[in-house]
């Protein structure tokens, strides 16, 4: 373990300002970044360059160790994120505090060719592209180390993705790429910090108005820790997919809290009919419970799925359901007031009703993400 900390001697600082960047997204991978600071430092020994690796306050210690590292090496960078998660925004995050002209996007797990870099500098430095990836899907190229079903998810989305949203790139879905920095800034305001497609986000944010060209590349075998990506990637992709088809104007996450929302609405009555036909329990003490039972589950199922990102843990499961019963409370007076005054003007039932849990829904979305689930 003392190894991972000490990468050897100083290395004196560069004169002037890195050529290339190399970010790297990570979280918990204690076990990797000194090994890929290594073959970083042999593969761009004749390029000036700065690794600027992003933490999501990795419960292993991975920013301990690269602090450790950047002591040694003013080149080497550490952004400690808390209470952020997620790929695409580290990401953004890694390049808009990067220095250099240029700037690599790059895995922590050892599973993407950085041998690759001092190609794609070159690439860039012609200046007939703006946009370097490297690519498992163009001749040359591997993807071997997948397992038949991630291969098959990564074919699919690839797929959607290039006729969905008219994507022109062989793999859009890679996490290895360099692209000027300069041109990323004019992308950055209008991408996405959820999600791990950071690059697909790039490439449909910027409409066939940037200049690419792929390198083929072979996707290695993770060496340590566990992969990032879990079954709900899927709904990231779906996400990204739909916020781009939209110009952002839907939302991946008001829709599952919607859609939660009628999950809740089922466990009401399920409740309501326990409580009042099983049990015989009085209507009102029934219909209490029901909500009651409701909004528990709607607060577990919106911390699961629809905040992921941003799960409430520990002690603040118990404050966030806690707010999450006033918000949704209030929520319901919201709902009544704008049925009834729908109502009062036009007196359809379904349209007062419709109007109504319209409002609840907005409310409660809107007041959950300021109150529930706020960004730390």
């Amino acid at each position: 373990m003392n190894d991972a900390i000490k990468p050897g001697p100083e290395t004196p600082s560069q004169a002037g300002l890195p050529e290339l960047s190399v970010v790297v997204p990570t979280f918990n991978e204690r076990d990797n970044v000194t090994v890929l600071y290594r073959r970083l430092e042999a593969t761009l020994s004749g390029i000036a360059w700065e690794v600027v690796f992003v933490d999501d306050n990795s419960p292993d210690g991975t920013w301990e160790v690269v602090r450790g590292l950047a002591r040694r090496d003013s080149r080497v960078r550490c952004v400690r994120r808390i209470g952020r998660r997620g790929l695409s925004g580290a990401c953004i995050e890694g390049i808009l505090a990067s220095s250099g002209p240029y700037a690599a996007v790059i895995d922590a797990d050892l599973q993407h060719d950085e041998t690759q870099l001092p190609k794609m500098v070159a690439l860039l430095r012609t200046g007939e592209t703006e946009l370097v990836v490297g690519s498992r899907y163009v001749e040359g190229g591997s993807a071997d180390s997948f397992n038949k079903q991630r291969a098959g998810a990564s074919q699919l989305a690839t797929e959607v993705a290039r006729r969905v949203l008219k994507v022109e790139v062989a793999d859009p879905m890679s996490g290895f790429f360099m692209i000027r920095r300069d041109r990323f800034e004019q992308l950055a305001p209008e991408l996405s910090t959820q999600g791990f497609k950071i690059l697909l986000d790039v490439i449909a944010t910027a409409q066939g108005k940037l200049r690419a060209i792929e390198i083929p590349y072979t996707f290695g075998s993770r060496q340590h820790g566990e992969s990032k990506l879990d079954s709900m990637v899927a709904l990231d992709f779906l996400g990204l997919v739909l916020a781009k088809l939209t110009h952002d104007v839907v939302s991946l996450r008001f829709l599952l809290f919607a859609m939660v929302g009628g999950t809740g609405l089922v466990v009401h009555l399920t409740a309501l009919f326990i409580a009042h036909e099983i049990l015989q329990m009085p209507f009102a003490e029934a219909q209490a419970i029901g909500a009651l039972v409701a909004m528990t589950s709607n607060f577990i199922l919106n911390n699961f799925l629809t905040y992921r990102d941003q799960r409430l843990k520990g002690f603040a499961i118990l404050r966030g359901l806690l707010l999450f019963y006033l918000v949704c409370g209030v929520g319901l007076l919201a709902n009544v007031g704008v049925a009834f005054a729908v109502f009062d003007q036009e007196p359809i039932w379904w349209l007062a009703g419709a109007a109504g849990a319209l409002m609840g829904v907005v409310w409660n979305y809107a007041m959950s993400g300021l109150f529930v689930w706020r960004k730390r």
